[in-house]
């Protein structure tokens, strides 16, 4: 980081930072006007949509445009460490004066102390950044809050045209968010306040009582809606399917020698007499399944329009504010925090001093999706919940967060008021030494705690939570039974799946059965060693039995 881009005194005239003369390493700096001076610049309110359940998606989109071809201008801007800071009132004032302090340090242990006291201020300023992004708002904050960008020249050129070709939108329509993004839908009540520790609510407050019974009828309504798609677009398919037979068998040759006469059914159109059957069992079925769900539905809607009712009689919905910002920026410093690790590295902003990453290495929206598909190519159930003896996939909200952590986590594994087709919550940290990493272990995160939770009291017993914790306590190892699994289910994906051995035999049972590779996966590896050859053969032998 250069230590010269700030230079000079702060005025003690005005309410603003002063002192910012042209320099760093990758271009010109802003210049010495007031930082909280008046600023034209560019502003961006681009319309929010909640991204619903798709239960009939089967992976992610394909990537086909990773980065825009031309650059944006931005981060040339000699206004946006300006612009970034412009109206955030004292935080600023502070944030600006200690990072003086800091880049003028040339004493070690000063510079160690002035590093984290940047640390704290920087995070102190935040929650009033975070509680602007609902609104209309210049892109220099957007780019602060997203990327960890304070000041642009603190890294390359290189780098800066880099991050200035990233999408800012996200075309892709998938449920993965940058920090602005997401607080903007927090904030606005197209997503829900991540799960924290829940406050008991007093008896006589009957309105927040009441607004949680309608939370909770509301998520049984969103599950009931989206079961009903699912159910109806499966229907759909039974049915071209069936109009498919019945056009094969309508399908006649005439015989040879006898004009005006058609040959009998052939033994492929005979069989298909068969598949009609099955189809037309299936479709009752399918059709009897669609009217439960539908009354599902009529009386969960129901419900929610009964505790509407009793809300406005208690004077009105409790609406989202500015409090959900502020409580979810607690629980993103949280996430922040755990995905840094005690020993990591805490500095919040982008900086060339500690960014090292390639451009596949930067956790960007396009590059996390494209692992996620990646993932789900190798563990095609990795994103699955069974509901009524339904498997359905449900990607999560994914939460990119700008830190230098190495870890992902899985925050919530589903909405605690929709069990049946609410999407977990995964972080994701944007600077990583291993981006698939990363990915990986937030992934694993989310396996366990999805199947902890459906095992619930029997966790210990049942699943592969209950089959790994077996083997752990058999084997009598100390520490964290989860993080022993997130590093397996790592081994799990990147040398077993390619055929190396590196896991315990019966942690390699478990994982065949209760996390199975795709098809072609395991195709591949019962050619690879008899270990495999042996667990594929197993497969083969529980598909015969009833218990599989």
């Amino acid at each position: 980081m250069p230590q010269d881009v700030f230079q000079g005194e702060i005025d003690p005239d005005i309410a603003a930072l002063l002192g910012i003369e042209a320099g760093g390493t990758g271009g010109a700096a802003p210049d010495s006007a007031p930082v909280f001076g008046e600023i034209d610049g560019p502003e961006h309110d681009e319309q929010e949509e909640s991204l619903e359940v798709d239960l009939a998606a089967s992976g992610f989109p394909r990537i086909s445009k990773r980065f825009e071809e031309t650059p944006h201008n931005f981060f040339n801007d000699t206004n946006y460490y300006k612009a970034a800071l412009y109206g955030e009132g004292d935080t600023a004032q502070k944030l600006h004066a200690i990072l003086q302090k800091y880049l003028a340090a040339k004493d070690p242990k000063d510079r160690s102390v002035f590093r984290q006291q940047f640390i704290t201020v920087f995070w102190n300023f935040l929650p009033g950044l975070a509680k602007k992004m609902p609104g209309k708002i210049p892109l220099p904050k957007k780019f602060l809050l997203r990327f960890g960008m304070l000041h642009p020249t603190f890294i390359s050129t290189e780098t800066r045209n880099l991050f200035a070709r990233i999408v800012v939108e996200n075309e892709l329509n998938q449920p993965v968010y940058y920090l602005d993004e997401w607080f903007k839908a927090v904030g606005t009540g197209v997503i829900r306040p991540s799960t924290t520790d829940e406050v008991k609510v007093a008896r006589n407050n009957n309105a927040v009582r009441i607004q949680q019974l309608l939370e909770k009828a509301a998520g049984k309504l969103d599950g009931a809606r989206a079961l009903l798609k699912a159910k109806d677009q499966e229907r759909l398919n039974l049915e071209h399917m069936l109009q498919d037979r019945i056009n094969i068998i309508f399908e006649h040759f005439p015989l040879a020698g006898l004009e005006g006469i058609n040959a009998c059914y052939s033994e492929s159109q005979k069989r298909t007499f068969g598949e009609i059957m099955e189809l037309i069992r299936g479709l009752l079925k399918t059709d009897h399944d669609l009217e439960l769900y539908l009354k599902d539905y009529q009386q969960a809607d129901s419900d929610v329009q009964g505790l509407k009712e009793k809300v406005d009689e208690e004077g009105g919905a409790v609406t989202v504010d500015l409090a959900a910002i502020d409580t979810e920026f607690d629980t993103v410093r949280q996430m922040a925090k755990m995905s840094i690790g005690r020993q990591g590295n805490h500095f919040p902003i982008l900086t060339g001093e500690y960014f090292h990453c390639g451009p596949n290495d930067i956790g960007f929206r396009e590059n996390v999706i494209s692992l996620l598909d990646r993932i789900e190519s190798i563990d095609p159930e990795a994103f699955c919940r069974i509901y009524k003896n339904r498997l359905n996939r449900i990607a999560p909200y994914v939460i990119l967060l700008p830190t230098y952590g190495d870890a992902g986590l899985c925050w919530e594994p589903f909405d605690r008021f929709n069990r049946a087709t609410s999407r977990g919550r995964i972080v994701i940290p944007m600077y990583p030494k291993n981006l698939y990493i990363a990915v990986l272990s937030a992934v694993a995160d989310l396996r366990w705690q999805v199947a902890k939770e459906k095992a619930s009291y029997y966790w210990m017993e049942e699943g592969i939570t209950g089959n790994y914790y077996q083997w752990f306590a058999a084997k009598k190892l100390k520490g964290d039974v989860k993080e022993f699994f997130i590093q397996d289910y790592i081994l799990w994906m990147t040398k077993e799946a390619e055929g190396i051995q590196k896991l315990d035999k019966e942690i390699r049972g478990g994982f065949w059965r209760y996390i199975p590779f795709s098809r072609e996966v395991k195709e591949k590896l019962r050619n690879r060693s008899y270990v495999y050859q042996e667990l594929y053969q197993r497969d083969l032998n529980r598909a015969m039995s009833d218990g599989y």
